[in-house]
């Protein structure tokens, strides 16, 4: 029987004692957001980064989690209704976590639990478009969902709350290994496992030279240092041959991205009329930001200004333009040289979605077939082994805020699920714990510890 929980404050500590943050990528600290107040609770799991497919994972195998997750989140936040938003094409996992609702008991009275079934387009697991989608509310401007009265949170993030209700704090993670190794696979590892180790147990690599994408090859990043740790926000680790495209692009310099777009661009502003957030109702303009690229100082920031609500999703580099610029990347230069020089956001607040909203969607299958991984496309068999690395490499700042402190010495012993790092008084923080019995072998912005 899974715990409920009646006191607010306590599911609060709870889940602030867990040290568990936004699992999905985001990083943010979950015991804020379970202090709000609001009427929804979303469950994202709608997981639209391609070959990756961990969440589904979890949704088919511990829907009762997922689920109990809400529950107590909504308790917390004090919220009526609550919504898992699962692709339709999941009907696995649609399946399960009815059931799981249909066989649970809601904790407060008049409370509503459903499930939204979404579309098959990338990307629907953007915040500002899930809430948009489950309940046709607009986040304003520069908003988050709080703005209209709604906590978003990711469904590994919400199975972790079930957890913490437990006792039982954040030292696993759900990855994917994808991509080109030998035995696609979703798993459980340590958080502080290496890259390789984690490779290694889906067979290895498939390719001579190879890079990975952490987190996905959308919005992840490209790495080649296979010794760098999981994180508590690593979703998936996509491997890629050196000479794929995908690698290829990724690897150029800014200066060389900055050089091809100022000479390339004619302005066709497609990456702009399949843009998410701008179909959305949102002044998100890249061909415009574009412009940047091939003026001078004086008019920089008019045309930054249209990459300020951009969610850096990458459809318009690696899908839209047909010239395989870099609109994403001058987005995101443009909002780091806004934040620079204080420049604050001063674009169209108004917000109605385009008239072919539903029809400029990006199909996930086409986007794929763009993207030159078809062969990669394969389900990621879970594997249930546990794996025990013989170190861990544990960063204290894995989240959005300041970096844990750390609470332990070098030699120490230290036992799985113990606290070694704390949140730093009156700061926005995490707990950081060991993922394995060990003794503590360094501490230098990470805490490495290895096993006995």
């Amino acid at each position: 029987m899974l715990p409920i929980f009646s006191n607010m404050d306590k599911i609060r500590e709870k889940i602030r004692q867990a040290g568990i943050i936004g699992a999905g990528g985001g990083g943010f600290p979950t015991h804020v957001k379970a202090g709000a107040k609001v009427e929804y609770v979303i469950a994202n799991g709608a997981e639209c980064e391609p070959l990756i497919h961990k969440d589904y994972e979890i949704m088919i195998r511990y829907p009762e989690r997922v689920v109990q997750g809400v529950k107590l989140l909504m308790e917390s936040t004090g919220a009526k209704k609550g919504i898992i938003g699962i692709k339709e094409k999941n009907q696995e996992a649609v399946d399960a976590i009815n059931k799981a609702i249909e066989n649970s008991q809601l904790t407060t009275h008049n409370s509503q639990l459903s499930v939204h079934l979404l579309g098959d387009f990338y990307p629907s697991g953007d915040e500002y478009i899930l809430v948009y989608e489950a309940t046709k509310r607009l986040i304003p401007p520069q908003g988050i969902p709080l703005d209209v009265g709604i906590v978003v949170s990711n469904v590994e993030t919400l199975h972790n709350i079930t957890l913490a209700a437990e006792d039982q704090p954040v030292t696993e993670k759900f990855i994917t290994a994808a991509g080109a190794v030998n035995h696609p696979t979703s798993l459980v590892v340590p958080i502080g496992m290496s890259f390789r180790d984690a490779i290694a147990f889906a067979g290895g690599v498939s390719a001579k030279d190879f890079g990975v994408f952490v987190g996905g090859i959308m919005m992840g990043k490209l790495e080649f240092d296979l010794d760098q740790p999981i994180t508590k926000t690593t979703a998936g680790l996509i491997v890629l041959p050196k000479e794929h495209i995908l690698i290829q692009r990724k690897s150029r310099t800014e200066k060389s991205m900055r050089r091809i777009g100022k000479s390339a661009c004619d302005q066709c502003s497609y990456c702009t009329e399949l843009c998410p957030r701008y179909v959305l109702g949102y002044d998100v303009q890249p061909h415009k930001v574009m412009r940047s690229l091939g003026f001078t100082m004086t008019g920089e920031h008019i045309w930054n200004q249209y990459a300020s609500l951009c969610c850096a999703c990458g459809l318009c580099t690696l899908y839209a333009c047909p010239e395989n610029l870099y609109p994403k990347e001058a987005c995101d230069t443009a909002k780091s040289d806004l934040k620079e020089k204080g420049i604050k956001w001063s674009g169209r607040k108004e917000i109605s979605p385009h008239p072919m909203y539903e029809g400029r969607r990006t199909p996930l299958k086409q986007l794929i077939k763009r993207l030159g991984i078809e062969e990669y496309n394969h389900p990621s068999v879970f594997n249930q082994k546990e794996y025990k690395p013989k170190q861990v490499i544990i960063p204290l700042s894995q989240h959005i805020g300041t970096a844990a402190q750390p609470i332990v010495r070098i030699g120490e012993s230290v036992k799985r699920g113990q606290c070694i790092g704390e949140i730093p008084e009156g700061k926005l923080g995490a707990r950081v714990h060991a993922s394995i019995d060990g003794v503590v072998k360094n501490i230098d912005g990470s805490i490495v510890v290895e096993s006995i």
